[in-house]
């Protein structure tokens, strides 16, 4: 028996089950490689005692702006709270509309409800699964403030396109940049194309956490004031070698967002292999596309656009369209295979939208996308021979031998 408590035989054992198993993401091989920097950064909150907005979430802080190009950036303590206080600190009024793709997580939309405004829905692009400009121009209405594009996958979306069509409407340009960490556009980061953006570092995000947080990018030192500020119960102030330079008096109401230490200690360790997972990502996906290209039933592989120079796709997920989308994921999951559908209800058919009054098909690509997109397992540590074995099951499925 090691220092770890196990045996040959128990290694033995485990091996044999990652070969058997192929797990829809797992970070065990990278946090074993990572744990003594993560150690010594969390023991340094422990010996500090300031366990949240301290030390170590503005260091943080500082290593996002510098990686990212933001001048503010402001961790909170979800993805979803990052678009929450973005938008009230932005201006949003009650019944402002805002913009969003019918084709996203929930939390697009939903944050834009919690912060007061009215979800109006966009369909996306059939490609990059963005918002589709063109559709965003005939979507603009009377009561629009807004919009947010949703950045999914592996690439941004056209923010050229959406920028020049917020301009002519007058609409302010967010972005829901949660997926989007590396991702440039014209040597823009994510986020900073218009008023501002978010990061998420849910744990399967690239850059992943050890539980919730998030984090608000932002070119205007107004939004990160009153970001900073609504994160923190309302206080308005900087913070001085961790403690606020004011009393305990709100300015305004604001909620208790701020990000764990414990969480930015992650965070600052797993930032030095970001790009390295990045580039895995990259070879990942293009032996993916090697294999899949050719299997019957595999109707769309992913696509990068050319968005010009100094722009950067990033893989997050791999996401494939398939025909009997459902049928193949219960077959992957009888042989040990972990998938996730992305996103099995379009936003715009979501009941909690349902006063708003949209229908079954006011959004055809978007709702195409719902039924057949599916993600395969794909993370840093995945190795070629459970990648092979991904692409294997799939062939067999679509070429009748699905034992």
């Amino acid at each position: 028996m090691d220092r770890r408590g196990t045996t040959d035989e128990d290694d033995a054992t485990t091996f044999q089950v990652h070969c058997r198993t192929v797990p829809f993401f797992s970070q065990a091989e990278s946090f074993a490689r990572l744990w003594p920097l993560i150690e010594d950064r969390v023991n340094e909150v422990f010996d500090n005692g300031k366990f949240s907005h301290g030390r170590q979430v503005a260091e943080l802080e500082s290593a996002l702006a510098a990686y990212t190009g933001a001048r503010h950036v402001i961790g909170v303590n979800s993805g979803t709270d990052a678009l929450v206080l973005l938008l009230r600190a932005c201006g949003i009024r009650p019944g402002d509309g805002v913009l969003v793709p019918a084709y996203s997580f929930a939390a697009t939309a939903t944050s834009v409800a919690l912060a007061g405004g009215r979800p109006q829905f966009v369909d996306i692009d059939p490609v990059t699964y963005a918002m589709d400009p063109a559709a965003l121009a005939a979507a603009v209405s009377p009561t629009s403030r807004f919009v947010m594009p949703a950045h999914l996958f592996h690439q941004m979306a056209d923010m050229a396109g959406l920028a020049g069509v917020a301009a002519r409407h007058g609409l302010v340009l967010l972005e829901d940049s949660a997926e989007a960490i590396g991702m440039r556009q014209r040597g823009v980061h994510a986020g900073l194309h218009g008023a501002g953006g978010v990061l998420s570092f849910f744990p399967s995000k690239t850059l992943g956490a050890l539980g919730d947080a998030g984090a608000v990018l932002t070119d205007d030192p107004g939004t990160a004031e009153l970001v900073s500020g609504l994160r923190h119960h309302g206080r308005l102030g900087r913070t001085v070698d961790d403690f606020p330079t004011i009393s305990t008096r709100s300015a305004l109401p604001g909620v208790n967002s701020k990000m764990d230490d414990i969480q930015a200690a992650v965070l600052l360790a797993k930032l030095t292999r970001l790009d390295a997972g990045i580039a895995r990502r990259g070879e990942l996906a293009a032996a993916y596309g090697e294999r899949l290209r050719e299997i019957p039933g595999v109707l769309r592989l992913p696509e990068v656009i050319d968005r010009g120079p100094d722009s950067s796709a990033v893989f997050y997920v791999y996401l494939i369209e398939v025909e009997r989308r459902d049928e193949l994921v219960d077959h992957l999951a009888r042989q040990g295979i972990g998938t996730e559908v992305y996103y099995p209800t379009p936003l715009h058919l979501q009941p909690c939208f349902a006063e708003i009054g949209y229908s079954r098909g006011d959004f055809p690509i978007a709702e195409a996308a719902s039924e057949r997109a599916v993600a395969l397992p794909f993370h840093p540590d995945l190795s070629e021979r459970q990648l092979d074995r991904v692409c294997e099951a799939i062939s067999a499925f679509y070429r009748g031998r699905p034992e």
